[in-house]
């Protein structure tokens, strides 16, 4: 049996674009990518601070340190450029290895979502 667990979390950052036209995901600083443990292409879910907005998209890599956040497709409906996010991830494992796991949680700069 597996078990679905708290992974990673970017917390607090600031989105900094929305594209509408592009096909979908969340593309995210290479930085903070490696930084939580977030594989590009992994479902990531997404918690807007400011509207309550709650959806799953999956991992795109952006430019490193260049703090980008930017959701794309139909999830660029559910932010505006400037709203804070928080970025979580799951991974399922055993009951047995819940019990040690530790998740990855990075709490970048909310005005450059830079590590510092």
């Amino acid at each position: 049996m597996l078990i679905e667990v708290f992974k990673s979390k970017i917390h607090r950052v600031r989105v900094t674009e929305s594209d509408l036209n592009y096909i979908g995901s969340i593309t995210i600083d290479e930085d903070l990518l490696e930084a939580s443990g977030i594989m590009v292409g992994e479902r990531v879910y997404i918690v807007n601070v400011n509207n309550g907005e709650r959806f799953d998209t999956y991992a795109i890599k952006g430019k490193r340190k260049s703090g980008e956040i930017c959701l794309n497709g139909p999830a660029a409906r559910r932010v505006q450029k400037g709203d804070i996010i928080i970025i979580i991830s799951y991974a399922q494992i055993t009951p047995e290895e819940a019990k040690t796991f530790q998740p990855k949680i990075i709490f970048p700069d909310e005005k450059t979502n830079l590590l510092t």
